[in-house]
């Protein structure tokens, strides 16, 4: 099992009830490959850096989840079917990302070398 992080900009015309089934929609495909979900952030409607398809605002999600990596396939074809998903970007984790998004998650202060030797 690996970890990742999932981002996922939807089009801003859904209403809560669509992005709240969207994501469920997405949690349950994980979860039934036989990943798992570590943490669920939706960060709601923010402006787009450039337009995409004339748009210039969207709805951003962020998923942290463990899955077999067989199942990067799966979901990024999933991704690419649904017409509401504007983007998407899946990152593979290393131990250190999973330990510093544990780390904020907790809010524990994470101090670098040079401030501890201070």
């Amino acid at each position: 099992m690996n970890n990742y992080e999932l981002m996922v900009i939807f089009t801003p015309v859904l209403s809560d009830e669509d992005f709240k089934s969207a994501q469920k929609k997405y949690v349950d495909l994980i979860t039934g490959a036989g990943g798992e979900i570590i943490h669920s952030n939706p960060w709601g409607l923010k402006s787009l850096a450039y337009p995409i398809q004339k748009k210039t605002t969207a709805i951003y999600w962020v998923v942290e989840f463990t899955a077999p990596s067989s199942f990067n396939e799966t979901l990024k074809i999933q991704l690419l079917r649904d017409e509401q998903v504007l983007r998407h970007m899946a990152t593979r984790l290393d131990k250190y990302a999973v330990e510093y998004n544990a780390r904020k998650r907790s809010g524990v202060s994470y101090k670098t070398e040079k401030e501890v030797a201070e």
